[in-house]
């Protein structure tokens, strides 16, 4: 097993979706090869720190509450006009704590964004896929059941793809012969990747 594969069955390890044997190959390989052990310490760091972000309710009694939205307003610049709103925040608290936890949920994943650089394949059928170095291939010819999503590589579209193709922080090239039945989104802002893994996650637990 090469590192790109072991990459890309790592998300479905962490799932609980690969199968017996391919978690002893997994695990072999892990044990032998320091990168992907990183790899994967990290990934189980960001599904426990993302899981506990969303398991996790936010506690606070009325007092907590109340002095957090001291603390929220008094790093605020003073300005007459602003009264109103301050005043509106003040009736509020659950919107300011709200509003934190987004803000801390945003920089989170804006770190994630600038930290992760390594390729990631993900999809339901991957058996016609060729990966080599950073480039995910789909032959001419081949024909991928549901979505593909490249990360961090590039994608090279020759066959056919029954789903979408989502490309994030790469490149996609579509050669003639290519159909993909669903949409195909590029993904190079911070904003729209962090738009994407929230709503990624949330279709996630949906299903």
């Amino acid at each position: 097993m090469n590192c790109n594969v072991a990459v890309m069955l790592m998300h479905d390890y962490l799932d609980d979706d690969l199968p017996h044997d391919d978690v002893a190959e997994l695990k072999l390989h892990i044990d032998g090869c320091e990168s992907c052990r990183a790899r994967l310490e990290q990934l189980e760091r960001t599904e426990a720190l993302t899981h506990k972000l969303m398991d996790s309710p936010i506690a606070m009694t009325p007092q907590q509450s109340a002095q957090l939205t001291d603390r929220i307003m008094s790093s605020l610049p003073v300005k007459r006009r602003r009264t109103g709103f301050a005043s509106w925040i003040r009736r509020h608290p659950a919107v300011s704590v709200a509003a934190v936890f987004a803000l801390v949920m945003f920089s989170s994943f804006l770190a994630m964004w600038q930290q992760d650089s390594d390729l990631t394949v993900r999809g339901a059928d991957l058996a016609e896929v060729v990966i080599e170095g950073d480039t995910v291939t789909v032959p001419e010819g081949a024909h991928v059941q549901g979505d593909l999503t490249v990360e961090n590589g590039k994608a090279n579209v020759l066959g056919e793809v029954e789903g979408d193709v989502t490309v994030i922080s790469g490149s996609l090239y579509q050669a003639s012969t290519a159909h993909i039945s669903g949409e195909v989104k590029q993904i190079d802002q911070a904003l729209d990747w962090f738009w994407y893994k929230v709503t990624h996650s949330i279709s996630s637990l949906a299903y």
